[in-house]
């Protein structure tokens, strides 16, 4: 008698997971691409066929309509954000009859109109835009241009001719600012993030208003310091601000890689955290579990926000097909201050010796 089958439906993740692979990977197999080894084009075949995974075929039978073809264009400065966005992205794809197209662009800032220009003349129907290419003008403009549907995905402050997804970058900085003073820091640091993305000055502000509303002086030039999102930045600033004669006894970097990179520069320093040094930072990336402490920090929802950002886009691709385009559309997650072991209550101690 045959048994009958697991009412579960299996994603790209779990083939990657049997496959011991990563779902770029799988998709590059389920995709047909090339540039994928025999044998660990083997092992992800062997792994759809056991879980049986059928993304494409199930995908036509359940939407009855034509594919739609998504682009992504992507640079990995932080490898913590881009590996969830991508599980989130692959993930809501395989089930939504969606065939995605994923571009790596080595430089932000320059030159990521020609991928994006290239995608668009092959027929893409549409582009998901995560940092930094959220706030890029010169992709938004051509975006406009060739009138593509798009989704902004983690824009502080996204442009009104796209859809965007993502969570309020100014009420997170605040909430978290807050809950620093809250538990008695007074001097606190702060490590912007790339200074061309809009969330970095939608964090900084955030951060300045929950000090200037506790009625604390802001001395810039000792309490920030510029990052760019990477762990080598972090280092940069925290060895900055940690340097200063009234150093501060909290430091809020924009996102964990920078707070990781804090909390190694603390360490070669002497301190404790969260002893001598209160360190949190922001996206709640795999990486704020995996350092010594455990990260305090902001999370938002990256996968979830990936798989918002694919929802939008086809909705608004099969409104265009049907001859109803939809208007832009602005989705805000909602985000959550995660306590775990890198902030405490301030420890007075006696002056340091010089």
């Amino acid at each position: 008698m045959r048994q009958g089958r697991s009412t579960k439906v299996a994603t790209i993740a779990d083939v990657a997971s049997l496959a011991g692979v990563s779902p770029m990977t799988v998709s590059r197999v389920v995709n047909g691409e090339l540039n994928v080894r025999p044998g660990t084009r083997e092992k992800v075949q062997a792994a759809i066929a056991q879980l049986n995974y059928l993304p494409n075929q199930a995908a036509r039978r359940l939407a009855g309509s034509e594919p739609i073809r998504i682009g992504m264009l992507y640079i990995d400065p932080t490898a913590g954000y881009l590996n969830e966005f991508l599980i989130g992205l692959l993930n809501k794809s395989s089930l939504s009859h969606v065939q995605l197209i994923v571009q790596r662009c080595d430089a932000a800032r320059d030159g990521e109109e020609k991928p994006v220009a290239e995608m668009i003349a092959n027929g893409i129907d549409g582009l998901i835009l995560p940092p930094p290419f959220c706030d890029s003008q010169p992709l938004l403009k051509l975006v406009a241009e060739t009138d593509t549907p798009a989704v902004a995905v983690s824009s502080g402050k996204p442009s009104e001719s796209v859809c965007a997804v993502g969570i309020d970058d100014f009420q997170a900085a605040y909430v978290m600012t807050q809950h620093l003073l809250n538990l008695g820091h007074h001097r606190l640091g702060f490590i912007i993030g790339d200074p061309y993305q809009s969330s970095s000055s939608r964090r900084l502000a955030g951060f300045h208003a929950a000090m200037t509303d506790a009625g604390l002086n802001i001395a810039e030039e000792e309490v920030v310091a510029q990052g760019m999102f990477t762990y080598r930045s972090g280092l940069d600033a925290a060895e900055f601000l940690l340097s200063q004669e009234q150093r501060p006894t909290a430091i809020f970097a924009s996102n964990d890689d920078m707070a990781a990179a804090t909390v190694a520069i603390a360490h070669r320093m002497g301190l404790d955290v969260p002893s001598d040094l209160t360190v949190v930072g922001f996206d709640d990336a795999p990486l704020a579990t995996t350092i010594w402490p455990e990260l305090t920090t902001v999370r938002q929802p990256i996968m979830e926000m990936a798989g918002a950002a694919v929802d939008l886009l086809v909705r608004h691709i099969r409104a265009r097909r049907a001859g109803e385009p939809l208007p832009c559309e602005h989705e805000l997650r909602d985000f959550k201050v995660v306590r775990r072991q890198s902030d405490a209550a301030p420890r007075l101690r006696p002056p340091m010796r010089r």
